[in-house]
């Protein structure tokens, strides 16, 4: 009977899907835009020298995280939603898989930030400015695997 329901629902929404996954995408973007600035703004404060800019950089990052997780959250919720409601054919191929596996790590990747944030709010950071010069290529290799597995779809 849920499962039924379910399905009259989602073909009730049928008409909306290119409008859920556009939604999907902008809400990625935003998330990435905050997982790419983040760590720049990691860098920044590793660099910074003076108690007023170490506070704007206390403030900045905890503001960015908050939007970084909202279009995260979002993103997945949308993904999750055009899967579940339109698409678990696509559970079935390789390269959704593989996707699937980026976007989980994303999700560390994320989580990793957030700690981040944590120990600059405390003055407990243990990297220099190159570890997060570093860290801060993971989500660009991340997106165009992604987004070179979700148009090429190669196996």
């Amino acid at each position: 009977r849920q499962r039924s329901i379910m399905l009259a629902l989602m073909s009730a929404l049928l008409p909306y899907y290119l409008v859920f996954k556009a939604l999907h995408v902008a809400f990625m973007v935003t998330w990435f835009a905050g997982l790419f600035y983040l760590p720049r703004l990691f860098i920044y404060h590793c660099e910074a020298t003076d108690a007023e800019g170490l506070a704007r950089f206390k403030i900045m990052e905890r503001r960015l995280l908050g939007i970084t997780h909202i279009g995260g959250g979002l993103t997945v919720l949308f993904g999750l939603w055009l899967l579940l409601g339109w698409r678990s054919d696509l559970l079935y191929s390789g390269w959704f898989q593989l996707k699937f596996l980026l976007v989980l790590g994303l999700i560390g990747y994320h989580a990793q930030c957030a700690i981040y944030v944590s120990r600059f709010r405390e003055d407990r950071n243990r990297h220099g400015s190159r570890y997060y010069r570093i860290f801060n290529e993971l989500p660009a290799l991340a997106l165009i695997s992604i987004v070179l597995l979700a148009i090429l779809k190669p196996f």
